[in-house]
């Protein structure tokens, strides 16, 4: 693969030309040359959605499929395919034509833009960085420029380089393994990004979280020699939009660098790939690169649970009786439900210290959504109207699909304790997915505008698509970028 992916003019370049499959059409200033012309009435090349096929040594045709069909999401893995061929070419610039198969309106021109851009660099991302001794894996090659003429789609290929990049820059801290990557670990990357890009950094530590009271952070971690901690995130640009005065925007993700399960362990290989749970508290990470980046005209502040759940004796129990930061007590009857714990806790330091206007939560919560929605889309809950659009609205840009799931009062009313105010999981496996939002409800105003995300489907993918290879996704990191790029308007 590509060291990296940037743009700009290169020399020489290989013209990336867009083919339609209705007529095999090819823009006008194509159409003439001959070896496009030649390759054009190659058998079976039909220029459906990600076909890729070379034209002499100068030009590379590329399906983009019937041209009433073109979308961001056919082009962004159309352009997946693609970057692995240019990969086996050695080709080091690219200069990208697509005007066949665009759309009239000019705002649509820089989403395809975007997409074909966020294609190529997620495509291009794989675990490496362990390769050893015995690797079977050639080493990654150099740079590919690409660019484009059209003022348009070179404007959206920028946001999709910057986007696709903090996809993987979230991907990479899912994938470091927690013999190395724990709650220290993640607030000392938290730390350089904030160094890097602008912003500000604090992290509550476990000691300090102990005497705020902080029971479901503190409780959670407590077995582990890496103890927990609140990282916080900030995004404070120097001018805001006009739409995005007044709004303090909150980001919270589910940390967990590695879950056991604690004492209601794990079980039948139920550990292996937990060092994904973190990929919440990661997608939060990415979208707060993206978003400093970008240098959003909004005020964005994130917050890291990072925790780890291990087995020791000061570890959790069944049946111990813990009070959160909120004042609210409550039992647990499942220590593998850890994570909705320490979400608590941010949700409501987000309440109390941070003034928040609208608050989301990501996080791997529950399996029970797997069951339900399995790796197809997100599942998603949300107390407010105007949240739910924006929310919406993000997800048709991203191409992240998230499914709705209700919330109503019987829902809140079972997770009610007989010996502390809550339980933090019900015996009764009913309404699994929808337990853990119930839970969290508690620990928002419900003034607040909410949004709980459930990741745990998508997350991670046991193996490779296209655009992904087998492990951690970034998914969230789009949508949560695009969702605060919109409360700006």
């Amino acid at each position: 693969m590509f060291s990296r992916i940037t743009i700009a003019s290169a020399r020489p370049s290989v013209t990336v030309v867009g083919v339609t499959s209705d007529g095999k059409t090819v823009p006008s200033a194509h159409a003439k040359v001959q070896a496009v012309a030649d390759a054009l009435d190659t058998p079976g090349f039909a220029g459906d959605s990600g076909e890729v096929l070379a034209a002499g040594p100068k030009h590379v045709l590329l399906g983009l499929g019937a041209s009433d069909a073109v979308t961001p999401a056919t082009v962004r893995a159309a352009a997946a395919k693609l970057v692995k061929a240019l990969d086996r070419r050695k080709d080091k610039g690219i200069d990208i034509d697509l005007s066949a198969g665009f759309p009239k309106k000019r705002a649509e021109v820089e989403a395809l833009g975007r997409a074909f851009a966020e294609g190529l660099a997620i495509a291009n991302w794989r675990v490496d960085r362990f390769d050893g001794a015995a690797t079977r894996r050639q080493p990654r090659g150099g740079a590919l420029a690409i660019d484009s003429r059209d003022a348009d789609f070179r404007d959206g290929l920028r946001r999709g380089l910057v986007l696709g990049d903090a996809v993987n820059h979230a991907r990479a801290i899912g994938a470091t393994p927690p013999n190395i990557c724990n709650p220290a670990w993640v607030a000392a990357q938290a730390r350089r990004l904030a160094r890097e890009t602008g912003l500000k950094c604090t992290v509550i530590d476990h000691a300090k979280a102990k005497r705020m009271g902080m029971g479901g952070l503190v409780t959670v971690g407590h077995g582990s020699e890496s103890k927990s901690c609140l990282i916080h995130l900030a995004h404070v640009p120097r001018k805001r939009a006009r739409g995005a005065k007044g709004k303090k925007l909150v980001l919270v993700g589910k940390t967990l660098t590695y879950d056991t399960g604690g004492y209601s362990l794990k079980v039948n290989n139920g550990m292996k790939g937990m060092k994904y749970d973190k990929m919440g508290g990661c997608a939060v990470i990415g979208a707060m690169k993206a978003i400093a980046e970008l240098d959003l005209p909004v005020e964005v502040h994130a917050l890291l649970a990072a925790a780890e759940n291990m087995v020791s004796g000061d570890s959790m129990r069944p049946d111990d009786i813990i009070t959160m930061y909120n004042g609210v007590t409550v039992e647990i009857t499942n220590t593998d439900a850890e994570g909705r714990l320490v979400l608590a806790d941010a949700l409501t330091y987000a309440e109390k210290h941070l003034g928040a206007t609208a608050i989301i939560d990501m996080a791997t919560l529950t399996g029970g959504v797997v069951v339900a929605l399995g790796h197809f889309c997100a599942g998603w809950f949300c107390n407010d109207e105007g949240l739910s659009r924006a929310i919406e609205a993000a997800s048709a840009e991203s191409g992240e699909r998230l499914w709705k799931l209700p919330l109503w009062k019987e829902h809140r009313d079972f997770m009610r304790g007989q010996h502390a105010d809550l339980i933090n999981s019900n015996p009764a496996r009913s309404a699994h997915p929808i337990q853990g939002a119930a839970f969290l409800s508690y620990f928002v105003d419900e003034k607040t505008p909410w949004a709980h995300i459930d990741i745990a489907g998508v997350g991670n993918v046991d193996s490779a698509s296209d655009l992904f290879v087998a492990g951690p996704t970034g998914w969230g990191v789009r949508l949560l970028t695009d969702w605060a790029e919109g409360e700006t308007k």
